[in-house]
């Protein structure tokens, strides 16, 4: 053992240590790893910088500005409720969200595919009043089980093909992993659909939110040709709200306060909801309402330019004692009022009509300005922002749903790399005013450190290479000698799935394919079973977030630790293995 071996050991075990103990950020572990590596000369600057213009990381960045896009279109929120449903427990939604996702990583990227649906799942969780904490986790395994059906699931399955071809063998075909790959997911959604909600833990709650936030009443209207024109209030999606909740609707002059979950919806219906701030957001993202009071369409701003704020009325404000249409409030401040409480209580009533009082706190849709504008006059005791509030675009929805699916098709034919499209993508929905630059960057900026993990990941897997590290360690596993080649299948089978979950499942299999071929060789047997277990090993990362790049993504907006991975991804490890070790031999014989 060299000096660099035993520093990368060290450094490696204490990350390890930093993520159990969940009292540091896991981009703070990782960039301190990759600055102590890089101080000691285990790997230079060019090797620590490598990582971050890896085409993955650029990738994941580039279909963040992709969902950002479809999350301000609304497209987003129309595939969480057709697409995913409504189902009304975590087993069901775990259910509806595994299978489609397994699925659709078989053929594309499973990095596009966790990108496209982070927000989505965030979303649909909200709704159905379910941690997110339920789902992500789930949402990657799928991916990375999904991923083992074809050769094309994975980048991991392209760099060892590559890597076969390279010693003068055909390639394989693309559906040359599925006799096992097919069996492998459907054990595997199975698994996580069972046992995933008793073995992860609930992150928050939904609910208790929702249950202590002020109440506001807010009224929208079913405009002429509406989508929901003729729908039912349950099929509308308006019965059940994650932050309020349908008390009435007025029809021509008359008022309907037991509303029926089976009664048809109509034009010019008003509907009245009681609910927290976050109820105005929540029904802005249900495509065929808008408000029926305030003229919020009146405000010359674009879609990505509005957004939702709260304000106390203070002392100094200057149409006290006055009505909202008397003091002109929305041609004063440039904000319509959605809604208006006093003392923590709901006002009925138009608001138009309501007489202003001090400690009144009025819910308005505004320009992104208004905060900075107004944040510290003395017109408002206080001036608090609803986060993410923009009202989704929707007549551009199709047109980002079509950029999204020329994306896909782009890939899957092999006109252009992942990257090469997904760059294509964001910049014809930044072109075609689907997403703003400013709106692109945030939404980058918001998943930075999972961006900064990945790329400390990647110097941390290269500095296991370089340092002789890995290879030391293999060689030590692999020392004693090997007759039976089940025997050396399952121990290459199980290293690589080791090494994947401590370095990039692409180093790992480009390390083990040379041991494994030669070990074949040694044997006298066909290395055919050997490589494909390489394959199916290295995509085996559910243990740690290090090994899949999937299981960073939603580390974060998942809340997870290393002990929430060790709970879900060891049973799922041991399962992976047993079905892929079972069936290798048997489809392709030594």
């Amino acid at each position: 053992m060299t000096l660099q071996i035993a520093l990368t050991l060290l450094v490696l075990l204490a990350v390890f240590l930093a993520l159990v103990s969940n009292r540091l950020p896991a981009d703070a572990i990782m960039l301190g790893a990759l600055l102590v590596l890089l101080l000691s000369d285990v790997i230079n600057v060019s090797q620590a910088l490598a990582g971050f213009s890896n085409p993955g990381l650029i990738a994941v960045a580039l279909l963040y500005v992709v969902a950002a896009a479809l999350r301000d279109t609304g497209a987003i929120y129309w595939v969480s409720r057709v697409l995913l449903g409504r189902p009304t427990s975590a087993r069901g939604a775990q259910s509806r969200l595994i299978f489609p996702a397994g699925i659709l990583s078989a053929f594309l990227n499973n990095t596009t595919v966790v990108a496209m649906m982070i927000p989505a799942v965030q979303e649909w969780a909200q709704r159905l009043r379910f941690s997110a904490s339920q789902l992500l986790l789930p949402l990657s395994y799928a991916a990375i089980l999904g991923g083992t059906c074809t050769l094309i699931g994975t980048s991991t399955n392209l760099v060892v093909d590559g890597l076969w071809q390279q010693q003068g063998n055909p390639g394989f075909r693309i559906f040359d992993l599925a006799p096992v790959g097919i069996p492998l997911f459907a054990v595997g959604a199975t698994f996580l659909v069972f046992f995933a909600p008793r073995l992860l833990r609930e992150k928050q709650s939904f609910v208790t939110q929702a249950e202590k936030a002020r109440e506001y009443w807010v009224e929208m209207r079913i405009p002429p040709g509406s989508p929901l024109l003729n729908r039912s209030i349950e099929a509308a999606g308006l019965r059940n709200l994650t932050y309020g909740y349908l008390t009435e609707v007025e029809r021509g002059g008359n008022l309907f306060t037991a509303v029926s979950p089976d009664m048809l919806l109509e034009a010019e219906d008003t509907l009245t909801f009681v609910g927290a701030p976050e109820c105005a957001r929540e029904l802005q993202r249900i495509q065929g309402l808008v408000p029926a009071h305030g003229g919020a369409h009146k405000l010359s701003l674009y879609h990505h330019q509005r957004c939702l704020v709260e304000v106390v009325i203070g002392p100094e404000f200057p149409a006290i004692n006055t009505s909202v249409k008397e003091g002109a409030f929305r041609t004063r401040y440039q904000a319509a009022i959605l809604s208006i409480s006093r003392d923590g209580q709901r006002l009925a009533g138009k608001v138009g009509e309501t007489v202003l009082r001090v400690g009144d706190t009025l819910l308005l849709e505004t320009g992104e300005s208004f905060v900075e504008q107004y944040q510290f006059r003395r017109d408002f005791l206080l001036v608090s922002p609803l986060r993410d509030s923009s009202p989704p675009d929707f007549a551009k929805a199709p047109l980002a749903v079509a950029i999204l699916v020329a994306m896909v098709l782009i890939n899957l034919v092999g006109w252009l790399s992942v990257v090469e499209a997904a760059a294509l993508a964001a910049s014809a929905l930044l072109l075609a005013g689907c997403v703003s630059l400013n709106r692109a960057r945030q939404y980058v900026s918001v998943n930075l450190q999972v961006l900064l993990v990945i790329g400390a990941a990647f110097a941390v897997g290269t500095a296991m290479e370089v340092s002789g590290t890995a290879r030391w360690l293999v060689s030590g596993l692999l020392s004693s000698g090997l007759e039976n080649p089940w025997l050396a299948l399952a121990i290459i089978y199980l290293v690589t799935a080791l090494f994947t979950e401590v370095v990039t499942n692409n180093a790992a299999a480009v390390l083990m394919f040379p041991i494994a071929t030669g070990i074949a060789e040694q044997l006298g047997v066909s290395p055919v079973p050997f490589v494909f277990a390489i394959m199916f090993a290295a995509s085996a990362s559910f243990m740690t977030p290090l090994g899949y790049q999937t299981n960073l993504m939603v580390m974060g907006p998942g809340g997870y630790s290393l002990v929430d991975y060790l709970r879900l991804g060891v049973p799922m490890s041991i399962v992976a293995a047993v079905i892929t070790i079972g069936l290798i031999p048997l489809v392709w014989s030594f």
